[in-house]
């Protein structure tokens, strides 16, 4: 089993470190080989320019200063993104991160003939999505939740028939107590538990 871990967070101090952590140490204990894409820290650029708009349907060209991205999306069985939900969804840095890595020829394939595209994700078997968010779980869902949306149906649809997924979020952020923290970091792990089993 082969994980990427997708992290999106600019604080290194804040709780999505410690669900990265958490999530980490799950794999680790899993015996998972694990390769971490910290989008932060790396100065990932997450902008599509007019340039990479041009070469956006020329698959290899669409690649070209993010070989090491789409090489560790090429690679992995397990896709893992830990972030946190702002107005209700990922971070411009991630939303970044899809539009300029999962691009045509690794992502999904886009016929000539002008039928539907074709996903091409499909080693990917397990996808999972760790997030907190600000506002409660009613709120969240009234909006309609479009980054777990984005992620759990949008990017699902490109990976292999059956694909697992696992979601778990920390509501009410900004109202959080240790008890509430350490309680979330618990449920992370039973999470990543019944995930991982059969791996």
């Amino acid at each position: 089993m082969k994980a990427l871990v997708v992290y999106c967070h600019p604080r290194p101090e804040s709780f999505n470190a410690a669900v990265k952590a958490k999530v980490l140490g799950s794999l680790q204990s899993h015996g998972v080989e694990t390769h971490v894409a910290d989008l932060y820290a790396d100065g990932f650029d997450p902008t599509l320019t007019a340039h990479c708009l041009e070469i956006y349907n020329s698959p290899g060209e669409n690649q070209a200063g993010l070989v090491t991205y789409c090489e560790k999306v090429a690679w992995c069985d397990t896709l893992i993104f830990v972030y946190p939900t702002w107005w209700y969804g990922m971070p411009a840095m991630l939303k970044g991160f899809l539009d300029r890595v999962l691009v045509p020829g690794l992502a999904f394939h886009l016929p000539t003939d002008g039928s539907p595209i074709t996903p091409g994700l499909q080693h990917i078997t397990r996808l999972g999505v760790f997030t907190t968010c600000g506002a409660s779980w009613w709120l969240t869902r009234f909006i309609g939740a479009p980054g777990r949306r984005t992620l759990l149906r949008g990017v699902k649809l490109l990976c292999a028939r059956g694909c697992k997924t696992a979601f778990a979020a920390h509501y009410n952020m900004d109202s959080s107590t240790d008890a509430s923290r350490s309680a979330h970091l618990d449920r992370v792990g039973r999470t990543m538990d019944r995930f991982l089993q059969g791996a």
